[in-house]
């Protein structure tokens, strides 16, 4: 009963948001309800681009490098490629692999692929041959969509996989395969561009998870209540006909999320194959870009560029900073405000979950760092060693949520750990006495030095503190006396004086003494995958070196 109760209550609740965020048009019930009709058709991702199109206000949905498409351009030419590939027998169940940057070529194969009802697998643009042929492997791909630039990784797939580009970089001198492989364009040219049939069972994306200790897992996302965007448009103030401009990858959870939620809402997304700083926020000044979707590494450089480059740019109209995917630390979250004032929101989730909290500028003003509070559908709790709830502020112990979006398990037959109907997100964390969430890190990431237990993030928060620091990282290395002791990698601003025993007075000033890195390296960059994850066992691996050294 008490099920029935919180579906109820979260209907209800997501109902609210929409129409106050105004994706339930009010007083065109209509467009709305034309909305919802597509979206049950072809799904949430492509049924939002045929009802904008069908509506005709001939608005520009995108615009990458080769310039602007406008809804019903989108529309025709993703119709043109589904019926392309339903020519070549491309449907329903078929696996379709792509590995793409952002642009236009990414975008209609996924509206293609969900007309279709394909499953498509979204590759991440910083896989090497071995990972991409694992994947494929365990996926059961046939066919796949890639950029030029990834031509070599893409001549391990076997040859019985039939190949498309999705974006033919002209600036790479790559050597001509005997065979070069079709490009989406040359697929669409010719094709009728009506609209095609509603598949007979909806298309369904494979996100994969980060991969930093491995091989990625996939998490299926299939059909969904169009409800679970309330979760998005509760604590973050994304509005119809707005300009988005997305430098998080969309092969993420992140990227994928807010460029669908940026479609529904009629947005025009701003794209750009390559992220540099500072070119980020010329694209903001030259479109007027209302939000900025990114990963908090991007976030990190740009507030790197420091006033004097920000300053030349018009920035004003820039309304939401979206950032997601790892951490936030308390001082990149002030260096934020300063810089572009009270527009950033801090949104934490995983591939898994979906949605779990999002902090708003007021909770960040109040709190640097914290995650924030469970939106609209959204569920956490924490639990302890013992599977009990912890209710008391400060206490940490295991995150775990749910939402409408939480997958049902991993493509190979493996779940994440549940308990109530929750998920494991794979964090720890606690509540402050105001109820704020605050992520300590992995579960896995905690160091045990002299019996004490340590978790990376609140060091590495300390020492990000410093002007001198443009990013840094902590493990664990083993310890003969300790069992381990803390080593921390330091990325360091170029006027920084690379003093090891600076950073260990600073830590211990902070924090206590057991938290303090005996060691102290200086490198050039930290490893990060394509979304800006940390690749601890890079480090852990880089520390072997050292050792052996």
């Amino acid at each position: 009963m008490q099920d029935v109760l919180t579906k109820i209550t979260d209907t209800l609740g997501a109902v609210r948001v929409m129409q106050r965020s105004g994706l339930i048009p009010f007083p065109r019930v209509d467009e709305g309800i034309g909305v919802l009709l597509a979206v049950s058709k072809y799904g949430p991702f492509a049924g939002s681009v045929h009802a904008h199109a069908a509506q005709g206000h001939g608005r520009v949905a995108l615009i990458d490098e080769r310039g602007p498409l406008t809804y019903r351009e989108l529309e025709e030419q993703s119709n043109a490629l589904a019926r392309a590939w339903q020519a070549e027998g491309i449907g329903v169940g078929s696996v379709v692999g792509a590995m793409c940057r952002n642009h236009r070529g990414l975008v209609l194969t996924m509206l293609a692929a969900a007309k279709s009802g394909v499953r498509l697998v979204l590759m991440n643009t910083g896989f090497a041959r071995p990972q991409l042929v694992d994947v494929a492997h365990r996926e059961g791909l046939r066919h796949f969509v890639f950029d030029s630039e990834f031509s070599d990784i893409a001549d391990a797939l076997p040859t019985d996989i039939t190949t498309f580009l999705s974006w033919v970089d002209e600036t790479l001198s790559t050597p001509p395969a005997e065979q070069p492989p079709r490009t989406l364009d040359d697929l669409i040219a010719g094709q009728s561009t009506d609209a095609v049939p509603a598949p007979k069972q909806h298309g369904v994306s494979i996100l994969l998870t980060s991969g930093t200790t491995g091989t990625p897992k996939g998490a299926p996302r299939g059909r969904t209540s169009p409800f679970v965007t309330a979760q998005f448009l509760d604590r973050i103030p994304l509005r119809p006909k707005q300009t988005m401009l997305m430098a998080a990858p969309a092969f993420h959870g992140t990227g994928l999320s807010q460029l669908g939620l940026g479609l529904a809402l009629e947005n025009t997304v701003v794209m750009q194959r390559r992220f540099d700083p500072e070119s980020t926020v010329r694209l903001l000044a030259e479109h007027r870009a209302d939000t900025l979707v990114l990963v908090p590494t991007m976030l990190q450089r740009i507030i790197d560029l420091g006033p004097d480059v920000l300053s030349k740019y018009n920035t004003s109209s820039l309304k939401v900073i979206f950032a997601a995917g790892s951490a936030l630390s308390p001082d990149l979250c002030i260096r934020t405000q300063d810089a572009f004032g009270k527009v950033l929101h801090n949104f934490y989730g995983s591939t898994e979950v979906a949605a779990v909290t999002v902090a708003t500028p007021d909770d960040l003003e109040r709190a640097p760092g914290t995650a924030g509070r469970p939106p609209a559908t959204c569920h956490v709790a924490l639990i302890d060693d013992a599977g009990r709830r912890i209710t008391e502020p400060d206490i940490v112990g295991r995150i775990f949520a749910k939402s409408g979006l939480s997958f049902e398990g991993y493509t190979d037959g493996r779940d994440k750990e549940r308990i109530d109907g929750m998920l494991s997100t794979g964090d720890v964390g606690h509540f402050d006495k105001d109820g704020l969430l605050f992520v300590d890190g992995r579960d896995d990431d905690m160091i045990i030095s002299g019996g004490e237990n340590v978790y990376p993030l609140e060091v590495e928060n300390v020492i990000a503190e410093r002007p001198d620091v443009l990013d840094v990282a902590v493990i664990g290395v083993e310890d003969d006396e300790f069992g381990h002791r803390l080593r921390a990698f330091v990325v360091a601003a170029p006027s920084s004086a690379r003093d090891a025993n600076e950073i260990r007075t600073h830590v211990k000033s902070n924090l206590a003494r057991y938290k303090v890195p005996r060691d102290v390296i200086f490198i050039e960059e930290l490893p990060r995958n394509a979304t800006g994850k940390l690749l601890r066992r890079v480090l852990i691996e880089m520390e072997t070196e050292t050792e052996t050294d």
